[in-house]
């Protein structure tokens, strides 16, 4: 066994979700070596954890969901919440041969699916420790635009990073939002303006997503105003965006652009509450410097904020709801245009790196 894989599976299962004894731990796993869930049980045990597998294929996954009815959904979410009401913790690993798997999905029946399944999504979030990575393989690679090896040797790199180093910088700056009301953002085809008063601020240093690096609040839901063009890729529903541009007026999206303008909005009209902004976050991963399409990934960019459609999370709760929860990050490092993020009139980021004394300690130099 690759001792990296040992390496990862105490991480996850010690740091990240911190199995205790007795604890129900349901490991939901698909497209990653047996050798890597195998690692996985036997950390659980060594913990005094119960250990369960669920295995899944996403081309298998994408049968059920081509032709599924609401009373399969509806089914499968049963069946699902029924599982997860037994667990304390949850870690998925998933590797994807090919990230458009889904692309071919009518988005009536990708809404259908989302909607059915949210009773379940929403008890994993709030009622169990999770935590979800992807696998390292040659899709990753080429959507990295790097080779295989290469890619496994900078997964590792980032998955088993000392987040602990993170947790001095992340505490400052979980106080400065927190005392903050109005955020401005200005870039190359944004300037963006909210208030985050009154809502809390998460530092997130490996406990839930791995990768991980950011600390995340919301907007006041109906305080955004203003433009915003994010220049990383995404890719959601199994679909590739680029470009994406959205106007603001009194919280709500009243104009969406971008490479697919029509599924773009397809999308922000699953719900009313798709138009509204569910969390703002500040990223800052010093070993994740490129968008590769995945958003694991791409929302821990160093120099990076995200603006997400959609779903506030409970820790930081502005009211919103939906089905929808999608992540749009832009880079602001000099490479790629620059840009600043001001609290309350005073600069916090300019161009990827942190200005006050406090936050230094988040820039690359004091992480690596």
């Amino acid at each position: 066994m690759d001792p990296r894989y040992e390496e990862l599976a105490r991480g996850l299962t010690g740091f990240s979700v911190n199995v205790k004894k007795g604890e129900h731990v349901l490991i939901d796993a698909g497209g990653i070596p047996e050798e890597m869930v195998i690692a996985l049980v036997r950390e659980v045990r060594k913990r005094g954890g119960v250990p369960h597998v669920s295995l899944r294929n996403e081309r298998v996954s994408r049968e059920l969901l081509i032709e599924g009815t609401n009373d399969q959904y509806g089914a499968d979410n049963a069946w699902e919440l029924f599982r997860m009401k037994k667990m304390d913790a949850y870690i998925a690993l998933r590797g994807s041969g090919n990230v458009f798997e889904t692309a071919d999905i009518p988005s009536e029946k990708m809404k259908m699916y989302s909607k059915k399944m949210k009773p379940t999504l929403d008890y994993r979030v709030k009622k169990t420790k999770w935590c979800i990575l992807r696998w390292p393989n040659p899709s990753m690679a080429q959507q990295a635009k790097m080779s295989t090896e290469a890619f496994r040797d900078f997964y590792f790199n980032v998955c088993t990073l000392d987040y602990a180093k993170m947790k001095p910088g992340m505490a400052a700056l979980k106080r400065w939002m927190e005392k903050t009301d109005e955020v401005r953002i200005k870039g190359p085809g944004t300037d963006l303006r909210f208030s985050i008063k009154g809502i809390s601020a998460i530092p997130c240093g490996g406990q839930f997503n791995i990768p991980d690096g950011e600390v995340f609040t919301a907007p006041v839901k109906d305080s955004v105003e203003g433009t915003i063009s994010h220049n990383a890729p995404t890719v959601y529903q199994g679909v590739a965006f680029e470009k994406i541009s959205l106007t603001f007026k009194k919280g709500k999206i009243v104009e969406a652009t971008g490479s697919d303008t029509k599924r773009l909005n397809q999308i922000l009209d699953s719900d009313p509450g798709a138009r509204y902004i569910g969390e703002f976050a500040i990223g800052f991963n010093p070993h994740i410097r490129e968008p590769m399409g995945d958003i694991l990934f791409d929302e821990k960019i160093d120099g990076s904020f995200h603006f997400t459609p959609g779903q506030a999370y409970e820790e930081a709760d502005n009211g919103n709801r939906s089905q929808v929860h999608w992540d749009m990050v832009s880079i602001q490092r000099k490479e790629f245009g620059g840009g600043e993020i001001w609290f309350d009139g005073k600069l916090i980021r300019k161009d990827g790196v942190f200005v006050p004394a406090g936050l230094k300690k988040l820039n690359r130099e004091a992480l690596l």
